[in-house]
């Protein structure tokens, strides 16, 4: 930006626009929206008679709630003036507090405007006596507003807000947040956004935090090691952690009795130790690097007591150093009892095929997770190839139980149409006995046509004699126009989906 002549102040704008686009894409989707409309279809009664009759104020008051506490805040006041019967709800039902809807143009700059949205919000939750549903606060600049954010953090404690949203507009990206975050008896799920973490060393004496938090969300947070190592530990029925974005590097030790699903995206990631997590079932890195200045520095991933947990990735064999139980994987390790988790049944990985140290890391991968039912393999462009494995190489080195016997489903991402990558599926289908389904999902561009990509991925496998007789192998086309994998931490999430890692293209 400096080479192209833009001013400082143009530099940092196009800097906090870029937090907050990463950031819009890590929030939950909002309860309630500006577009919901209340209207009543007014009719004749029976006989014919000309007078209106009100059927939505005759309704009974449970669903007259449900009605009000699915607007906007500002409508939902404005129906205290439809008739007597709606006078009284407003105040008696729990409300949807999001700061964009309740000012115009919330967010889009100026102290000015900032002080306003704070006054609004700040009249709101003095005015309802809750409790709220939900307060999402993620258009405000707050480093101004010290005075109105403690006494903010006193209201929804006493006014018992079940889910907050609270992200900081930057700039500054470590606006300290009060120690007052710790007094929410009734917050289920929590999302915070570009803030200090309060200091939790003098804290240590305090009993229970989160005493009913299920669901944690950090987003671009400035925080120690011990302030995480703090909230698992007094956070007795969190279930979901989503770490997104990082301002330093993080050290993670996952010894949770309730934890069921860990996120680490786009984080600055040094250690994560899974210690002792009895319930852990899904364990994701993407996007993670390992060290701000240096390539040669690599993150460490140890998987210790986790019997429950079923997916893991997306693990990179040039990124991740891989530990299982005391013993550190390496290229050539034999699969023990110590080296595998059995649990898993699905696993996601990226490789660089065309560097040949990070291909031949790949088998003793796969030989640690002896059951997995579905693989998927991101291929990813390797800017200094340092040679390629050939047919050979996998046939006398990568002959894994789960390969031979457990992998049902296989979906090869971002394939390019190289000789190692060709390679690898080749040994994949001559030797997979269980396989079903086995998708290769071409990069676009990399092919002059679709059909010309579909015809050359079934002549080069013409030949290839398969284990499974009944494997269905499908050529695809990326969605993905850039070349490489999204993310969604909802999808991540949410039970109700199997596979998350199919989301991600």
């Amino acid at each position: 930006m400096e080479r192209q002549g833009m001013n400082e102040h143009l530099m940092m704008y196009h800097a906090m626009g870029t937090i907050r686009d990463v950031l819009s894409s890590w929030l939950p989707d909002p309860l309630v929206y500006a577009g919901a409309l209340l209207s009543a279809d007014f009719s004749s009664p029976a006989g014919g008679s000309d007078v209106a009759e009100d059927r939505i104020s005759a309704l009974p008051e449970s669903i007259l709630r449900g009605i009000v506490s699915r607007l906007p805040v500002k409508d939902a006041a404005r129906t205290t003036l439809l008739s007597s019967r709606w006078l009284p709800l407003w105040r008696s039902t729990p409300l949807v507090l999001i700061d964009a809807l309740v000012v115009p143009s919330a967010g889009h700059g100026g102290n000015a405007l900032s002080g306003a949205v704070t006054a609004v919000v700040s009249q709101v939750l003095e005015a309802h006596p809750g409790p709220f549903r939900c307060v999402d606060l993620t258009s405000n600049s707050m480093a101004a507003h010290h005075a109105e954010l403690v006494r903010w953090f006193y209201l929804l404690a006493t006014k018992g807000v079940e889910e907050l949203i609270f992200v900081n507009r930057p700039w500054p990206l470590d606006v300290p947040l009060p120690v007052a975050i710790f007094s929410l008896p009734f917050i289920r799920r929590l999302h915070l956004g570009v803030w200090r973490f309060p200091n939790t060393a003098a804290l240590l004496s305090r009993g229970v935090a989160f005493p009913r938090l299920q669901e944690l969300r950090l987003g671009c947070m400035a925080m120690d090691d011990e302030d995480l190592d703090f909230v698992l530990a007094r956070s007795p029925v969190l279930e979901t952690l989503v770490l997104y974005t990082s301002q330093g590097q993080v050290n993670l030790g996952i010894s949770s009795s309730s934890l069921w699903s860990v996120q680490l995206c786009m984080c600055v990631v040094h250690h994560v130790a899974v210690v002792d997590a009895p319930r852990l079932e899904r364990l994701f890195l993407w996007e993670t690097i390992s060290a701000f200045s240096s390539d040669r520095v690599r993150t460490r991933i140890k998987i210790g007591r986790a019997p429950c947990l079923r997916l893991v990735g997306f693990l990179e064999p040039g990124v991740h150093v891989l530990e299982v139980g005391d013993t550190v994987i390496k290229i050539g390790t034999k699969a023990s009892a110590n080296t595998m988790i059995p649990s898993v049944k699905i696993l996601a990985l990226k490789v660089r095929f065309g560097v040949r140290n990070e291909a031949k890391m790949l088998p003793s991968f796969l030989r640690c997770f002896p059951n997995i039912e579905t693989l998927h393999i991101e291929s990813r462009k390797a800017d200094q190839p340092t040679g390629t494995l050939s047919r050979k190489f996998w046939q006398e080195n990568a002959r894994a139980e789960c390969v031979q016997s457990h992998i049902k489903e296989i979906v090869f991402h971002e394939y390019r149409g190289k000789r190692s990558e060709l390679a690898f599926i080749k040994f994949i289908l001559e030797n997979a006995d269980a396989l079903q389904e086995m998708a290769i999902v071409c990069v676009n561009g990399s092919f002059s046509s679709w059909d010309e990509a579909a015809a050359k991925v079934t002549k080069d496998l013409t030949c290839v004699k398969r284990a499974s007789q009944n494997c269905n192998v499908e050529v695809l086309e990326s969605s993905n126009s850039r070349g490489s994998s999204s993310w969604s931490c909802q999808v991540a999430s949410d039970p109700c989906v199997i596979d998350p890692f199919e989301y991600c293209y």
